[in-house]
């Protein structure tokens, strides 16, 4: 629960600061919301309420000490990374996939080694939830939040700063890879 304190208020502030910022392209879709309603549920609410209930359980395992170190480990990194993209991204952040006005490449930071650092943050939640929760339903729904959100997003974004940024967005791609650096 208290990484996902820190995850909300890592982002608060980038969210008011975008707000800002008008919208050129893109918006909400229907398959957006899905994704992002998908990441929310395994990575914040079924969490919390097993957290707050211990509901399912019968998924119950026991923790172990060393579990309990790598996903606080894992969850600090994800953490690290995910205030790191917002910090790099600025003005050009957004919950949805947009283009903001006077939206530029960015390339610097965690996005000098990978494309997409925020969805690694994201992963890397998701492997630490499952290693710092008991539970195998709690534990695995924030991989699986992630891997839905992805999904249905990442080649979409990728043709929206395709088309927004051009040759420059092609020789970035060339140059990194989506999540992994050096691997995908």
């Amino acid at each position: 629960m208290i990484g996902l304190v820190a995850w909300y208020v890592i982002r608060y502030p980038f969210e008011r600061r975008a707000r800002r910022v008008r919208i050129v392209a893109g918006g909400r879709s229907s398959s957006d919301t899905v994704g992002l309603a998908s990441a929310l549920l395994g990575m914040a609410i079924l969490p919390g309420f097993y957290v707050a209930t211990g509901i399912p359980a019968a998924a119950d395992h026991p923790a172990s000490l060393w579990s309990v170190a790598l996903g606080t480990i894992i969850f600090c990194s994800a953490l690290w990374i995910f205030r790191m993209s917002h910090k790099e991204l600025g003005r050009n952040w957004s919950i949805t996939l947009e283009i903001r006005e006077r939206h530029e490449l960015v390339s610097a930071g965690p996005y000098a080694l990978v494309r997409h650092p925020m969805y690694t943050s994201f992963l890397l939640m998701g492997l630490g939830q499952l290693f710092l929760l008991p539970n195998w339903v709690a534990g695995i729904s924030g991989l699986i939040g992630f891997a839905v959100l992805f999904l249905l997003r990442v080649d979409k974004e990728e043709r929206m700063m395709l088309e927004n940024l051009g040759p420059q967005y092609r020789a970035y791609m060339e140059r990194t890879k989506r999540i992994f650096p050096y691997i995908y």
